[in-house]
């Protein structure tokens, strides 16, 4: 009588593979089902986190309850209201905002940066919102003639540190005046204001704001014409910067800023700070 062949209660390869290529479709389905979940949960359960360089008055500042305040500040508040997203303010020096970006602190700024080709090739823009001009600043009674070499020889001008401020007067004026970088717009105006630096290149708003360039009585003027172009150094406006691959969360905010716009909500805000139009073109 033959006897019946010992069974292996070992799998072979083929049936191990084939488990585990089940394991996977499993896995792969499971997973897919969580992400589909997460979608019909809607955007109201995402936590965004967003940077803002403080001071930068209008803005963004704090007042007098030491709480965050400002343009931007309510701007930011209506887009993430509207997108439905739980956002939370973080406050970052403008040095080191992208890296921050990049690195993953947060996941937006939203503090008057400006759309420049440099800055495209690290970060993903949102649709411009804002576009205000910069100006050149100077004690009353002073006598500069910005295009006159002559008149610049021996006189200082305070910029902040890595804006477009600073691409500009670095490629055109550093032949004739000694740069002085600031790590914030209120650090560049109060060394003005002590008569440390001869002028200040600075973002208009921030000079009527803090240097009170627009009063009668006004102990700094403007020097020359509010300054916008080259496109090349400034940009083409103020965007809402994020990670080149979140590209949801940009078309979340581009959503939100059309709303703004399209029921008068950005120029109700913009009115409470401003007195001029900070649109730029392309929302005219």
């Amino acid at each position: 009588m033959a006897s019946s062949p010992t069974l292996d209660p070992r799998p072979s390869p083929t049936t191990t593979l084939k488990l585990a290529i089940a394991g996977l479709s499993v896995g792969t389905a499971l997973a897919g089902a969580s992400v589909a979940l997460a979608a019909d949960r809607g955007d109201d359960e995402r936590h965004v986190h967003i940077a803002v360089d403080v001071p930068y008055p209008p803005f963004e500042y704090r007042n007098a309850d030491g709480e965050l305040a400002g343009f931007e500040i309510d701007l930011g508040n209506e887009l993430c209201r509207r997108a439905k997203l739980d956002c939370e303010w973080v406050v970052q020096g403008w040095d080191g905002i992208i890296p921050g970006l990049l690195a993953r602190k947060y996941d937006a700024i939203l503090s008057s940066m400006r759309i420049t080709p440099a800055r495209e090739k690290q970060v993903r823009f949102t649709d411009p919102y804002a576009m205000s001009p910069k100006v050149w600043v100077a004690r009353a009674g002073h006598d500069i003639a910005l295009d006159d070499p002559q008149s610049l020889e021996g006189l200082s001008v305070g910029i902040q540190r890595g804006t477009t401020q600073d691409n500009y007067v670095t490629e055109r004026y550093s032949d004739s005046l000694d740069i002085r970088r600031y790590d914030t717009a209120a650090d560049v105006a109060l060394d003005l204001e002590s008569g440390r630096i001869d002028l200040a290149f600075i973002n208009y708003p921030v000079a009527l704001d803090t240097l009170d360039i627009g009063a009668g009585d006004a102990g700094f003027v403007q020097v020359g014409p509010r300054i916008n172009s080259p496109e090349s150094i400034f940009g083409r406006g103020n965007a809402i910067a994020v990670r080149p691959r979140d590209e949801a969360l940009a078309e979340s905010f581009n959503r939100a800023l059309d709303g703004v716009y399209a029921d008068g909500t950005f120029v109700e805000l913009m009115e409470q700070y401003f007195d001029y139009d900070l649109r730029p073109a392309s929302r005219l």
